[in-house]
């Protein structure tokens, strides 16, 4: 075998058994994985240092208080899973869960989240029925403008209540209602809610409601012609009118002394620390920041102005 060619290459018992042009080959191959690795290298150092270094990330919202100051035990470690109810403007301000970022109940997490020294808010989809059933897994508060009643108590615990709310009338802009008309109307309800059972026991309609499973269907409806009044959360059904272009409004409401919390499944061992954040947040001004900033350009107006109707 010739001088140079034995220079180029590392003896070895095996190689000296290769004819010289598989040696080249066997050295070559060597030399290009001996680069491969050195260049594989640095991207792993990169990647690992910019995954350790990575900026927490709280959508749109301003993240108040002491980080780590409370501790949650989370379904998805260094973050907090929860549930919204979609659609709903200025709760939580997008269509579809990849796309939201902000809103009140969003940023509510996300406060809750910085302030149990969670990195991030996870937005997770279950069905408003299997939230009521204290079934579902996966999410660890359901923060979706739900209504506090003794009966849901039995399946789920709720926080303490964080918004109060009542139930009002939406409807085609123009349509003329009061506390009699009203109960000739189509009138439409979402399924599950306190609304069907307030209508059915106070307002006594002639035609039963139309019960729809999502806000957008029954909104859908109400457009359509298909029904001539949506009754739903006050909040709700005035971020709507809003959206509407003149299209829809809201023209009274039905004092019911409703109030909102977030439900956690009975087993979960975080409701103390989720009341804590509540109360913290009502004695902080938490709330009135997250109110001025997602809710009062959203709805258009104050809901306590709206007329109220008697049943």
């Amino acid at each position: 075998m010739p001088l140079g060619r034995r220079s180029f290459i590392q003896p070895s018992a095996s190689l000296e058994q290769e004819p010289p042009m598989k040696q080249l080959e066997i050295s070559r191959a060597g030399a290009a994985v001996s680069r491969l690795r050195s260049a594989l290298v640095p991207l792993v150092l990169i990647a690992s240092a910019a995954t350790a270094s990575a900026a927490p990330d709280y959508g749109n919202c301003e993240v108040t208080g002491e980080k780590g100051s409370v501790k949650l035990t989370t379904v998805v470690p260094g973050a907090l899973s929860v549930r919204p109810a979609l659609p709903a403007p200025g709760w939580w301000n997008g269509d579809s869960l990849d796309t939201i970022k902000d809103g009140f109940e969003y940023c509510m997490a996300a406060n809750m989240a910085y302030r149990a020294g969670l990195d991030r808010v996870i937005v997770v989809s279950r069905s408003f029925a299997q939230i009521l059933t204290g079934q579902a897994q996966g999410f660890d508060i359901a923060l979706s403008e739900i209504t506090i009643t003794e009966e849901r108590k039995k399946v789920v615990n709720f926080t303490e209540p964080y918004f109060d709310s009542d139930q009002a009338v939406l409807v085609k802009t123009g349509t003329k209602v009061d506390s009699e008309s009203i109960r000739k109307l189509r009138l439409a309800a979402r399924q599950g809610s306190t609304t069907l059972q307030y209508v059915m026991e106070n307002i006594k309609p002639v035609e039963h409601p139309k019960v729809y499973a999502e806000n957008s269907a029954m909104y859908a409806a109400l457009a359509a012609g298909q029904v001539d009044a949506v009754l739903y959360d006050t909040p709700n059904v005035l971020a709507r009118a809003k959206q509407s272009n003149g299209m829809l409004e809201v023209v009274g409401r039905y004092h019911t002394g409703e109030q909102w919390g977030g439900i956690v499944n009975k087993d979960s061992p975080n409701l103390p620390v989720f009341n804590k954040l509540i109360a913290d947040f009502k004695k902080d001004g938490t709330f009135e920041r997250l109110a001025a900033k997602w809710l009062s350009p959203t709805l258009g107006m104050d809901p306590s102005k709206l007329p109220v109707l008697k049943p």
